[in-house]
């Protein structure tokens, strides 16, 4: 918990102890120390906006930010943590569960999606890669440049293995890798 508001704190701690978890408090006002936690409940309106140590909170660990002021500026802030979740203020006991598992299914999904992007993104700095080999496999074989591809294709499945991998080793060897065994 990263609050300030001593009527806030008794409702979100008693909330926290009925789910079984265990709470770690912080004074919004000091940069965090230990980023070994699972959530972070964050209340926006005790951290000055222009607050360097602010964007320290933010990480991989999901927010649910506590909302109360709704100024623009506040709101951008607010965004630009890139919260999980929120809670508007005052708080009650409902609600903090559902924010609870918002909170980790987004930063489920958040997850998931980096991981995806991250693989796309491997595959498109690969693409140099196949085009080289396509181009190496057009000129050794006088092929078109879809029979290379397909030639290509089709080895990468014979051995099981992914376009990617097989075209770095055509380029590598300067043709054609000489493969008698399958690979799993």
């Amino acid at each position: 918990m990263v609050m300030r508001d001593e009527r806030e704190i008794p409702i979100v701690r008693r909330q926290l102890s009925r789910l079984g978890m265990t709470i770690s408090e912080h004074d919004p006002a000091e940069p965090p120390r230990d980023q070994s936690s699972d959530v972070i409940l964050l209340d926006a309106d005790s951290i000055p906006i222009k607050s360097d140590h602010a964007i320290l909170w933010k990480g991989s660990i999901p927010i649910i930010a506590l909302i109360g002021t709704e100024t623009p500026s506040r709101l951008k802030w607010l965004l630009d943590l890139q919260p999980a979740s929120f809670l508007v203020k005052p708080l009650r006991s409902a609600g903090l569960y559902t924010a609870l598992v918002v909170a980790f299914d987004s930063a489920q999904q958040r997850l998931e999606q980096a991981a995806h992007i991250e693989k796309l993104e491997d595959r498109i700095r690969s693409r140099r890669v196949v085009f080289a080999a396509v181009l190496q496999i057009m000129r050794g074989h006088d092929l078109s440049e879809k029979d290379a591809f397909a030639l290509i294709r089709q080895t990468s499945m014979r051995h099981r293995t992914t376009i990617e991998v097989l075209s770095a080793e055509i380029v590598a060897a300067g043709g054609m890798p000489n493969r008698t065994t399958r690979t799993a």
